[in-house]
């Protein structure tokens, strides 16, 4: 679960992380890094294909500065994976939701 979100920093299961990360079902990848820092491309989310989510989340920063490509979403699609895109507070509000009834990932940047 999700404990808090603020500019810049977000306490996951009672840890703090000060840089984007991806939650997945067994573990946190932190230091999250993107092919362009405020574009998605779909090889930047590679790791959740692995853990094959019912769900994915996407935050887009404080302010929805990330942008997500068209090739995500389709992605996402072809494999019958359900996308949520919204700023990454209510990104976070939404992951502790969801995560109860449907295997959920979640990729959260964390800045602007």
């Amino acid at each position: 679960m999700i404990d808090s979100y603020e500019f810049g920093r977000i306490v996951i299961d009672g840890k703090t992380y000060d840089h984007d990360v991806i939650i997945l079902s067994d573990k946190i990848k932190d230091n999250w890094w993107r092919k362009e820092g405020h574009k998605l491309y779909l090889a930047d989310i590679e790791p959740i294909f692995r853990d094959a989510p019912q769900t994915v989340i996407i935050g887009t920063g404080a302010s929805g500065m990330m942008k997500v490509e068209e090739e995500v979403r389709k992605g996402l699609s072809s494999k019958n994976i359900e996308i949520i895109i919204a700023e990454t507070k209510k990104a976070c509000e939404t992951y502790n939701k969801v995560c109860k009834t449907r295997k959920t990932a979640a990729t959260l940047h964390l800045t602007c």
